[in-house]
């Protein structure tokens, strides 16, 4: 009998308290979970062997099989990062073994569909936070938070290594141990939707590329991010050299790597922030370019969205001609021409902002998910499209502003828009019950527009900046 059996729910006679069951059984081993309410998580758990020594930079393998009950109930280790203010809680709660992740369940008995979270934070920040124990689990949801290696120690490429993107390969890591576990957890391993933002969305997107990650789930929700940003891929080679500084450090203590690998520049990019998301081709996870791996990836159910502000662009106008240059190539003088450059700059829009901050929220978010929208419908994928533009306050639309709402359960114009997150997760349709129509996406750019007045379906306009964007 296994241990998930033998701690199934327990009745002392009818009308007594009903006792549920807190552990389960893993392919290493059983582990404990706390009740917290209506919900069962399950917090730490390895999905795969601590990545130190000779496992730097190196493919995640299963992690040992441990004896006893482990313990799954206190908060886990972040991956290393530095401290950028936002992400201080995880910086201050950082170690290099921190491949674990943590589910949230309502009991472990039955076959409930699942999400996959992949957190964001230009893949050099930030953890799964306690998106385990959040309201979608209240909505009959299994919910997985993962933690994948970040910064030079999940995505440099150093020569004579086999791979690269270790992040991506622990995420992929992470699916592997959710199917060969989750129904232990109450989860259905055929009903796993993979879901992230920002950074989180790339990742995501990576995994519908990538060929070792296909049969592990079923459905994917991109929140602004695609594979590419809208930059151009990175060549092996370009990687390897980017990371030459570091090479030699595979015994320097995680943390000096990390900063190191912050000093790291890709001379393609004006600013570094964007150096782990410069997407690599390393040969083995993206053995092609993602936007070709796609043309032979299944066709799946997708989820995919903006927000009406997600960047700015700083440096004035030296800057915003290179991003035009990057972003737009042979067609950068129709885009100068549609944003009328050669005009003194309008006001800012209350709701996207000023000129150049619409010019980079198009180019590295609206129009990358515009086209990659397209080509998984060309496909025949049932694709669902969304643009934020809500707020507490009335004030202009962030990055990351809608993650509340949409995971957090908050209402918007009297819509609970979890409510579609939670159907699509369950059958690939955002509709149901007394929610406004969700469009599917078609030729006419067709999806829904989330705001302070609610949710209602809209349509891209035709034409516009995007048309001249192909990159992903």
């Amino acid at each position: 009998m296994t241990i998930a059996l033998a701690a199934a729910l327990v009745w002392a006679a009818p009308g007594a308290v009903q006792v549920r069951a807190q552990v389960a059984d893993t392919g290493a081993g059983p582990v404990r979970g706390t009740a917290e309410g209506k919900r069962i998580v399950f917090r730490g758990i390895p999905f795969a062997a601590p990545p130190l020594g000779a496992r730097r930079w190196a493919p995640p393998v299963p992690p040992a099989r441990w004896t006893g009950v482990r313990d799954a109930r206190a908060p886990a280790r972040a991956c290393i990062q530095q401290d950028h203010g936002w992400n201080r809680a995880d910086h201050a709660f950082r170690s290099e073994d921190c491949l674990t992740l943590d589910v949230g369940t309502a009991g472990l008995a039955g076959r409930r569909p699942v999400l996959v979270w992949i957190h964001g934070g230009g893949n050099y920040a930030g953890s799964p936070g306690d998106m385990a124990a959040g309201p979608l689990v209240d909505r009959g949801i299994v919910v997985v938070g993962v933690r994948y290696r970040l910064g030079a120690l999940g995505f440099a490429t150093r020569r004579g290594t086999a791979g690269g993107n270790w992040g991506v390969q622990d995420q992929i890591a992470a699916l592997r141990w959710v199917r060969a576990n989750i129904a232990r957890f109450g989860g259905d391993p055929a009903r796993v939707t993979i879901a992230g933002e920002s950074a989180g969305a790339q990742d995501v997107g990576l995994l519908l590329t990538a060929p070792a990650a296909r049969g592990l789930f079923a459905r994917a929700i991109l929140g602004s991010g695609t594979p590419g940003f809208g930059i151009p891929w990175r060549p092996r080679g370009a990687a390897e050299r980017m990371a030459a500084p570091i090479a030699a450090m595979r015994r320097a203590s995680a943390d000096a790597v990390f900063a190191a690998g912050e000093r790291l520049a890709d001379p393609l990019l004006a600013g570094q922030d964007y150096r782990w998301l410069r997407t690599t081709i390393d040969g083995v996870v993206l053995p092609r370019a993602p936007d070709r791996l796609l043309e032979e990836a299944p066709a799946r159910d997708v989820m995919i969205g903006t927000n009406a502000f997600e960047l700015d662009l700083p440096g004035g106008a030296a800057q915003r001609d290179r991003f035009i240059r990057q972003s737009y190539g042979a067609n950068a003088g129709r885009a100068r021409a549609y944003y009328r450059l050669d005009q003194p700059a309008p006001p800012a829009d209350p709701r996207r902002g000023t000129r150049d901050q619409q010019i980079a929220t198009d180019a590295t978010f609206r129009c990358p998910a515009q086209r990659l929208a397209r080509l998984l419908a060309g496909k025949g994928a049932r694709v669902w499209s969304y643009r934020f533009d809500g707020s507490d306050d009335g004030a202009m639309t962030r990055h990351g502003a809608e993650l509340p709402y949409i995971y957090g359960g908050k209402p918007i114009g009297g819509v609970a828009v979890i409510d579609y997150w939670a159907n699509f997760i369950r059958t690939g349709d955002p509709n149901g019950s007394a929610l406004p129509r969700w469009p599917a996406f078609d030729a006419a750019g067709s999806g829904i527009e989330i705001d302070n007045r609610g949710a209602r379906g809209g349509q891209e306009a035709p034409g516009g900046i995007c048309q001249w964007s192909d990159t992903l």
